[in-house]
């Protein structure tokens, strides 16, 4: 499913999603449909029903920050209905607002009625999807309690809880049981004397493990309101460049997104922060590597976002003596993903606190880095340097750096294939498609952990006064350098190796992590223009963006996720790298495909897109299993202008 099937109201790490008459039906699938916040389902059922029977569309849903849609009581094509429903909904602080301008068509008609449908079944997200798991829920209390004004849906689990209330002005008529739990708000609505009734709707979704619930917006135009302030503090004192139009205002629809796509996090002191989420519907929660890839391609415009991630991830970082029961969870480790829904609370799901990540942890350093360059202050390295040198030591113990020579991963239980970007089990491949097995090395986070080393030999020099840990940082760059270039490099193809598996022999496949390796400054120079070159050739680019996989290879599939498809965040990175080589026309290629492709898209980019050549495919074919929204997609134009020199 995508967004032209389902449409999508974000704010605030809460997210609807909504049919073509404003409905919510539950169900299961790419997009489920509901109100949903902090990983549960608030809201499954939303049915309306004028005088008895489902609506007449006759204008379908459509907007973006408001909902809107136009509904009519059911009549035959000789008898035009008495009434005309207007609809709009928003969301806006856990809270959905559902307006309904009821326009009487004729000068006398009788009252119509309206009967609302409702239901909350409190799903954890990871029950949805498509992936036909069930998970044993015991000892679950449901409850539903009739308020004066609405109604109150309850769930408990053990110390996991969760509630929705639902209020309307005016109060219903009546609150109806319907046999299965749902229950049945009715209201039988006379217009005044201009023919016309207003009906609002309120849904507020009450986490039981979130901080005190905001006060629901008043009505539409307050959540939309509300929803307009955040985006506008978001965009303050961003300058976006002229030269540059396309990539602009590409640029300027993703920042709308990413103020939108924010969760709440707290600090290393429990101060409340504001971070990226890293995209709907499947993962409106904190992302370490997601995060952190998304504040560095927004830090030369905004680094809020930056100073929050990077506390955000110190207050989660794995410290002490490890837990046997957590293996992933090694000491220094940045944190790959943070849920708070019930199979998580209940350890049924590995995400409560995951740490599945090989490359969170350099990308954390490197974000400290690159914020105190950019910035020039001082205060939040010193404030993180505990944090700051266990990542270190997590690379070089537990990672592999000093042991194994690499930073380097194998599967865990329950959790991901690979701790590498490309998570999914075929995605570290040879170019025959053959798939290693045991510990494997990537490559693109070896480039990571090369950045990450330098940049905090200069804090410690700069910031900390340790000139002995600089130095080592340093050695162990340089030593990661030499072993990289030696290791890794296939000659006969002049390409790094996608990766080495655990006898050290390369993994052939031709993949795009070779640009992560420009943009973290690993290979040679002359290397490096080699690799850049051969980015742009016709296998790698399609004419919409650099493939994960070199088509022609017998591993490529135009829709394969980590095989063939084009992400946005991975050209973010390849265009930077190209420009910090010097390769300049082709960072401005892959700079224009994606400005083209957006302008094609209604302003955003396909947070994944078919790896079909341009000359087949006008118009970038989204990926069938991608995101609706995601931040890292959503910052990729800001990264684009920066690799171009917009900035």
């Amino acid at each position: 499913m995508t967004e032209r099937d389902h449409h999508l109201l974000v704010h605030g790490g809460a997210f609807a999603a909504l049919g073509d008459e404003g409905e919510a039906l539950g169900g299961r699938g790419a997009v489920p449909q509901g109100l949903f916040v902090r990983d549960a389902r608030h809201l499954s059922r939303w049915q309306l029903a004028l005088d008895g029977a489902g609506p007449d569309v006759l204008v379908p849903a459509s907007g973006e920050g408001t909902l809107r849609c136009v509904l009519a009581p059911r009549s035959g094509p000789g008898e035009p209905p008495a009434y005309t429903v207007f609809r709009e909904q928003a969301v806006s602080d856990g809270s959905l607002v559902d307006q309904l301008r009821v326009v009487r068509n004729t000068a006398t008609a009788a009252p119509l009625t309206i009967a609302l449908t409702v239901d909350a079944d409190f799903a954890d997200l990871f029950e949805l999807r498509s992936d036909h798991r069930t998970y044993v829920k015991a000892a679950l209390q449901r409850t539903r309690e009739v308020l004066p004004d609405g109604v109150e849906f309850g769930y408990r689990r053990g110390g996991w809880s969760a509630r929705t209330r639902i209020t309307a002005d005016p109060v219903p008529d009546a609150v109806e049981e319907t046999g299965t739990g749902a229950r049945r708000l009715v209201w039988t609505l006379a217009p005044d004397a201009a023919g016309e009734a207003v009906l609002t709707l309120r849904v507020q979704a009450r986490p039981g493990d979130a901080p005190a619930p905001r006060t629901a917006p008043a009505t539409v135009a307050d959540a939309v309101a509300r929803r307009a302030r955040t985006v506008e503090e978001y965009r303050a004192g961003v300058r976006l460049p002229a030269s540059e139009p396309a990539l602009a205002a590409a640029a300027d629809r993703g920042l709308t997104d990413l103020a939108l796509l924010q969760v709440e996090a707290a600090g290393p002191d429990g101060e409340a922060l504001l971070v990226p989420g890293a995209g709907v519907p499947w993962y409106a929660a904190l992302f370490g590597r997601d995060a952190l890839l998304t504040s560095l391609f927004l830090l030369p415009y905004r680094s809020a976002p930056a100073a929050a991630t990077l506390l955000a991830l110190a207050a989660t970082q794995a410290l002490g003596e490890q837990d046997p029961a957590d293996p992933a969870a090694q000491p220094g480790r940045i944190v790959h993903e943070v849920r708070h829904g019930e199979l998580a609370h209940f350890g049924q799901v590995p995400y409560g606190r995951y740490y599945g990540s090989v490359d969170a942890t350099p990308l954390f350093l490197v974000l400290l880095g690159a914020y105190t360059e950019q910035t020039g202050d001082h205060s939040l390295a010193r404030r993180l340097e505990p944090q700051a040198r266990a990542a270190v030591g997590w690379m070089l113990d537990h990672g592999g750096l000093a042991t194994r020579g690499y930073l380097l991963h194998r599967a865990d239980e329950g959790g991901h294939a690979h701790h590498h970007w490309k998570d999914s089990p075929g995605a570290l491949c040879r170019a025959d498609g053959s798939r290693p097995g045991g510990a494997v090395t990537p490559a693109g986070a070896q480039g990571y952990a090369y950045d990450a080393l330098r940049r905090t030999a200069q804090l410690a020099r700069g910031v900390w006064g340790d000139l002995v840990h600089a130095d080592l940082c340093d050695q162990a760059a340089a030593d990661l350098r030499d072993r990289f270039q030696r290791d890794f490099w296939l000659e006969p193809q002049g390409f790094p190796a996608l990766a080495l598996d655990a006898e050290g022999h390369p993994l052939d496949a031709l993949a795009s992590d070779a640009g992560h390796l420009l943009w973290s400054g690993l290979l040679d120079k002359e290397y490096g223009a080699a690799v850049g070159r051969r980015l742009l050739e016709p296998d790698f680019f399609s004419g919409w963006g650099v493939r994960t996989l070199a088509a022609g290879q017998p591993a490529y599939h135009p829709l394969g996720y980590h095989r063939g498809a084009v992400w946005p965040h991975d050209n973010a990175l390849v265009a930077l790298g190209l420009a910090r080589y010097g390769l300049h026309d082709e960072a401005r290629r892959v700079a224009t495909a994606f400005a083209q492709a957006a302008a094609l898209t209604g302003g955003g980019l396909p947070t994944v897109a078919a790896g079909y050549d341009r000359a087949d495919s006008p118009a970038p074919v989204p990926h069938p299993y991608a995101s609706v929204r995601e931040s890292r997609a959503a910052a990729t134009p800001l990264a684009l202008l920066t690799a171009v020199g917009g900035v």
